[in-house]
């Protein structure tokens, strides 16, 4: 099981990428579900960046997560907003519900978090089975522009009560012929100058070339493959660091 997300790594999701923020897929999305009746799914719909905003534009969305405390938030975020957003813990790759769905869509490379390649398959079979037949799967992937082993970022955030969390992030491993990186990430939070919470990470993204991913949608069963960059519909991407948006569809 995944192991992203803890207490302080959800916080900080939700200060750094808040409901409603976007990166040009928010917009995008709405627009591709425009005209759609059925119920959505947002597979690892975290703190509710993007699903919350759907749901305020009327559509029937629901969502999950491996973490608790994303969920949680995204509860928060929803009750704020005058909305009970439907909910519950569960992983792509086995996730299991007596429903299908018109649209399955995970944005923003999420879908990479699964570093393993089985997993990753298993989890686009999964969705493929709880789509309803001409269901849509929309999902974003992106390319590594600039990993290098031995990387070290840190970022901070001040939080409404005067703490600080701060996060260092180190590239330990970039495997470059499997397609995958680990990170290390160590979040720390900070009360009055004194250390009171520490939170590790191993944070792990797979890459899928281009064409590479198309074929694996092929082989999963899926039909009428469009891919787009940077969120402009049916633009191919051309450069490594674009946003790749691949929309399916279930026969």
């Amino acid at each position: 099981m995944l192991n992203y997300y803890s207490t302080l790594s959800a916080e900080v999701y939700d200060m750094d990428k808040p409901v409603g923020h976007s990166f040009g897929d928010l917009e995008f999305y709405a627009e591709r579900l425009k005209g759609c009746t059925g119920s959505v799914l947002e597979p690892a719909a975290g703190t509710g960046r993007i699903l919350i905003p759907l749901l305020e534009k009327g559509l029937d969305v629901e969502g999950f997560d491996v973490s608790r405390e994303m969920l949680a938030i995204c509860e928060k975020n929803g009750r704020q907003r005058g909305l009970k957003p439907s909910l519950f813990k569960g992983e792509m790759e086995t996730f299991t519900l007596d429903k299908s769905f018109e649209a399955i869509v995970v944005p923003t490379g999420t879908f990479l978090l699964l570093h393993q390649r089985q997993a990753s398959l298993q989890a686009l079979k999964n969705f493929y089975d709880h789509l309803e037949p001409g269901g849509r799967l929309i999902i974003d992937l992106f390319l590594p522009e600039d990993f290098k082993e031995g990387l070290v970022s840190t970022r901070s955030w001040e939080k409404e009560n005067g703490d600080i969390i701060t996060l260092e992030s180190k590239t330990v491993e970039v495997n470059r012929v499997n397609q995958f990186s680990v990170s290390y990430n160590r979040y720390e939070l900070w009360h009055e100058g004194k250390l009171v919470q520490t939170e590790l990470e191993r944070f792990c993204l797979r890459w899928y070339g281009v064409e590479e991913f198309r074929l694996i949608l092929k082989e999963t069963g899926f039909t009428d493959i469009v891919i787009s960059a940077d969120y402009e519909f049916g633009k191919y991407p051309d450069k490594a660091g674009q946003v790749m948006t691949f929309e399916a569809v279930k026969e």
